[in-house]
């Protein structure tokens, strides 16, 4: 009985998310405007109201680099597992590590912000650096795979830390990160301005929460003491240990340092002034993120917390302070949300800079196009799909996607500080043998971690990243090499080329005598142009009944029939086409097809008709250099 329950249960929910795609194709206008809103006008695009106060942008720019830490520490420690519980003191070392890298790449990043405030991030210092297009390339590459990254790491550990608390949920992880994803989506379509609104409130909740979890650890060890039963040994090295373990172990804790170059990628969506606005929300990001990752990780070494594939180290935290009341509940669940949430800043990041990108020519150029909201809405749904695909094939397992996730951007990173060394080296403005020297300190590192990453994470996935960002950069040359050949094909001499009067002919392509066809041919004939109606029979009975009704009709104009001996209409129309191409006796400059279709009042009545036009036209224009017009003529019932 139960089972039968739960097959019927489902086929309501499969025919209710039916009725919703009907609802949403029938009604796509209003379905639209529920979701995303009002369309708004190009002049609100520089509108104050649509950019971002710094305090606004720190939720929403940082928080894919402050939602890290609910995955940094663990993500580092989780290495050395198998060495036991002498090593549980090393997260220390390795967080404090992560800490300095954080202050050197935020520093550097500042520089960049300095440098360039219109965005852009690595792929503009390159750019501007490089006389090569390579490195720019390989920058927006790793950044891009990055951000495609972020959305499944952040939600799929966003989903792990709610099942850590409810294993029910367990089974559903997959189904639920893409729900997230959608949701995402739904927001980001309508607008930064108002996706920070919504993100901002939930972000800085989790700070809070993070904060009083370290004060909470703080006042605990006060009262029990700083060093307890449960704390590990510092300072002893466990058996096994290598220089290669702990270099492995480093940078899967780096993985909490992605996301530091969002703000100066989205530069032009602060309020003026842009740069000082940037810088602000830098400062206040390396403030809160070192002191949550530092705190964290100390408590984590107090208590002798382990990482547990079925239950999070923040959650076995909270759990150990808070047991499983209300405040535990919170935390789970603001972490979730800010998982979800680290996600929006890749949304604002990825649009931003494949926008850029297509704008000069490396990435299809559809990604430049704005919606009615004036956001990036093709680069929006790239990104949520790439990230879906991702999610599905991981099935949303964090710890099988981090040995994908940050050498792209340690790659980028290293990429941007060598461009501004070139640009202060170039400039020399002032205090510029400073800004060589912070930005030099940041090169060396980055580089550093990136080599790291590749050698330590190569085997455990990293090669894919390897070799799809050499891909990427193929790719990418090849679409500039397409706009570059059509450019030159379509280019032309305004003071030699001139538009001229040309011969035509207008092949109607008619299949009776009705309102359909009687619409066209007149439309044909006010062209002024030779007009020929083409039929094309299958037996003589249909052919003879035809050349009758056609005199019946008048003979409006030369009716031309072909017998179609295989029940096809491509290929006598082809045949057709070939000999007036052909034809010594007055062959035409243009042959112009016109092709009559009935548009059906309600949309799923195309589905009891044939769609010969539409297959018709797909041909035409694949193998035939003519002129295709096609005449609607729209059925009243």
């Amino acid at each position: 009985m139960h089972y039968h329950t739960f097959k019927m249960l489902e086929v309501i929910f499969i025919l209710l998310a039916l009725f919703a795609m009907w609802y949403a194709f029938s009604n796509f206008s209003s379905f639209k405007r529920i979701f995303i809103g009002r369309p708004m006008r190009n002049k609100e695009l520089n509108a104050q109201h649509t950019k971002l106060f710094w305090i606004l942008a720190l939720p929403i720019l940082s928080a894919d680099l402050y939602s890290s830490v609910a995955y940094g520490p663990e993500a580092g420690i989780t290495e050395l597992l198998s060495l036991g519980e002498s090593a549980k003191w090393l997260i220390l070392p390795i967080t404090f590590s992560t800490v300095f890298l954080l202050a050197i790449l935020i520093l550097s990043y500042i520089m960049g912000v300095i440098a360039y405030p219109n965005g852009g991030g690595a792929y503009a210092i390159a750019k501007d650096n490089f006389k090569s297009p390579y490195p720019s390339l390989v920058a927006s590459s790793a950044l891009l795979v990055d951000y495609i990254l972020t959305v499944a790491v952040s939600v799929s550990a966003a989903v792990e830390a709610v099942s850590s608390a409810y294993p029910v949920v367990a089974p559903y992880e997959t189904l639920l990160a893409i729900l997230c994803v959608f949701l995402l989506v739904v927001i980001n379509l309508r607008g930064v301005a108002e996706s920070a609104v919504v993100f901002a409130y939930p972000t800085f909740f989790f700070m809070a929460c993070m904060l009083f979890i370290i004060i909470t650890g703080f006042t605990n060890e006060f009262h029990d003491g700083f060093v307890q039963n449960t704390t590990p040994p510092f300072g002893t090295f466990p058996q096994g240990l290598t220089t290669l373990l702990i270099l492995k172990a480093f940078s899967s804790a780096c993985s909490a340092l992605t996301g530091i170059e969002t703000i100066s990628n989205a530069v032009p969506i602060f309020r003026e002034p842009k740069q000082r606005s940037a810088i602000k929300t830098y400062i206040a990001l390396g403030i809160l993120t070192a002191v949550t990752l530092s705190g964290f990780a100390y408590h984590l070494y107090v208590k002798g917390v382990a990482p547990d594939p079925q239950n999070t180290m923040l959650s076995q935290l909270a759990e150990g302070y808070f047991g499983h009341g209300l405040v535990y509940q919170l935390i789970i669940w603001s972490t979730f949300i800010v998982l979800i949430l680290a996600a929006n800043s890749t949304f604002t990041g990825f649009p931003q800079l494949s926008a850029i990108v297509a704008a000069d020519g490396y990435l299809p150029r559809a990604l430049t196009n704005r919606g009615d909201r004036l956001g990036y809405s093709n680069g929006i749904l790239s990104l949520a799909g790439l990230a879906s695909i991702l999610i599905i094939a991981f099935r949303a397992h964090t710890n099988a996607l981090i040995p994908l996730y940050a050498i792209g951007v340690f790659l980028s990173f290293t990429v941007a500080q060598f461009g501004l060394l070139r640009r202060w080296k170039r400039v020399k403005d002032k205090s510029w043998q400073a800004k060589f020297a912070i930005n030099l300190i940041g090169t060396v590192i980055s580089a550093v971690v990136a080599v790291i990453f590749a050698v330590t994470k190569f085997t455990s996935g990293a090669w894919v990243v390897l070799i799809v960002l050499p891909l990427i950069v193929l790719f990418s040359c090849l679409i500039k090499k397409h706009y570059v050949e059509v450019a030159n094909s379509l280019r032309i001499d305004p003071k030699v080329t001139r538009p001229e009067q040309h011969h035509i002919v207008s092949i109607v392509l008619v299949s009776g005598i009705h309102r359909v066809v009687n619409n066209t041919v007149s439309f044909a004939k006010s062209l002024g142009s030779e007009v020929i109606a083409v039929y094309v029979g299958f037996d003589d009975e249909s052919i003879e009944r035809m050349e009758h009704k056609w005199e019946e009709w008048g003979e409006p104009c030369r009716l031309v029939v072909l017998r179609s001996s295989y029940r096809s209409i491509l290929e006598p129309i082809t045949r057709f086409i070939n000999a007036m191409e052909k034809w010594e006796g007055g062959k035409p400059d243009h042959i112009h097809i016109v092709v009559p279709q009935f548009i059906p009042k309600k949309w799923w009545h195309n589905i009891l008709h044939n769609q010969n036009a539409l297959l018709l036209r797909a041909w035409l224009f694949r193998h035939k250099d003519v002129i295709i017009t096609t005449v609607p003529y729209h059925l009243e019932k």
